[in-house]
């Protein structure tokens, strides 16, 4: 694995982590970098089980990394059309994978025979899936674009074998204009039952469910919107009440103000943040574990950024424009992947 040193110094304004107990008591300060992967794959979605990286890339490709014994493994679904899968997700028996683009496919892969079957699909000339997340062994949810007037929705209650989709009745309207972006398998989070799922383009809003996606509000952000690349790319929740959000102008990559806001009460209101400093559209923001929320990383046009202070202040770690999905395995090391390749993090 190649490695390199990346060093850079904290501003006396950044503030450590108070010291708790089970917590991270300090800001990091570099990074080294371990290349996992260096191949011709975009990878926008990861899922970690243990030290195995399971990934989602385009041209129908997905595998996994161990990095306990760098066992590789990758295979090639014929979905038709070059599939570019950009949701990823698991169960202790299974990995599903729905790529983007019309037909939607959705498909069920046993970790052991690691053999592929197609358990949903959707033709529309206008679906676009855009994330997937378990919030169990037997229930599931992905969102994709609206085909109407409301995002689509398929959720699974049986561990995956069929998903159904939630008609629009049933759900929150969108305004006309408004969808979601497949930057980095971030636009749903889950916390025990409760699930975010934040939009973007002509409004930039977070669609909540308390109940694991049978009933649905929805709450304004002042994230930059009311332009088709605008909005809200990515989201992480530390808890069930603290939690980021991220995105900005995906034409306008360096503008890195009305990007980041900060909520306290579960997604119910926001606040702007680090407002004309820091990173600017972003792909894929991270709480850092056990950190009590006072750390988070970030990938996207601005390189890898890190903030110890809630997402106050941001510092760039790494000038990296290539990585559009990053995930922890514990608190000091995380894998980042983007465009042809893989990373793993050891931050110092």
């Amino acid at each position: 694995m190649a490695r390199s040193l990346i060093f850079l110094s904290f501003a006396a304004a950044f503030v450590s982590c108070t010291s708790k107990k089970n917590t991270l008591s300090h800001a990091y300060q570099s990074v080294m970098v371990d290349t996992l992967l260096n191949s011709k794959r975009t990878i926008r979605a990861m899922v970690i089980e243990k030290e195995t990286i399971w990934y989602a890339a385009d041209n129908g490709c997905f595998g996994y990394y161990n990095i306990s014994n760098n066992e590789k493994f990758e295979n090639k679904i014929d979905a038709g059309n070059n599939a570019e899968f950009r949701s990823i997700a698991k169960t202790s028996k299974d990995i599903f994978l729905l790529n983007v683009g019309n037909p939607a496919k959705l498909y069920q892969i046993s970790k052991s025979s690691k053999q592929p079957e197609l358990v949903y699909q959707e033709d529309h000339e206008k679906v676009f899936y855009d994330s997937m997340q378990f919030w169990n062994e037997l229930e599931g949810i992905a969102v994709g674009d609206p085909l109407e007037d409301c995002l689509s929705i398929i959720t699974t209650r049986d561990g995956g074998d069929s998903w159904q989709k939630t008609s629009c009745p049933l759900l929150p309207k969108v305004v006309s204009g408004e969808a979601a972006f497949a930057a980095s398998n971030t636009n749903i989070v889950i916390k025990k039952n409760k699930t975010w799922i934040v939009s973007g383009g002509k409004k930039a809003r977070i669609f909540y469910s308390p109940d694991k996606g049978r009933s649905w509000s929805v709450f304004e952000t002042p994230i930059t919107q009311g332009l088709e690349m605008t909005g809200i790319f990515t989201a992480d929740f530390y808890n069930t009440k603290m939690g980021f959000i991220a995105g900005g102008n995906y034409e306008i990559p360096n503008q890195n103000f009305n990007n980041k806001a900060i909520t306290a009460d579960g997604g119910r209101t926001w606040r702007l943040t680090a407002q004309h400093q820091g990173f600017g559209y972003a792909s894929c923001v991270q709480y850092v574990p056990e950190s009590s929320g006072r750390q988070l990383v970030c990938v996207g046009a601005t390189g890898l950024q890190y903030s110890s202070d809630s997402g106050e202040n941001w510092i760039q770690l790494l000038d990296n424009k290539d990585l559009y999905t990053i995930r922890f395995l514990k608190p000091d090391t995380a894998v980042a992947a983007g465009r042809n390749i893989m990373l793993l993090l050891h931050f110092k």
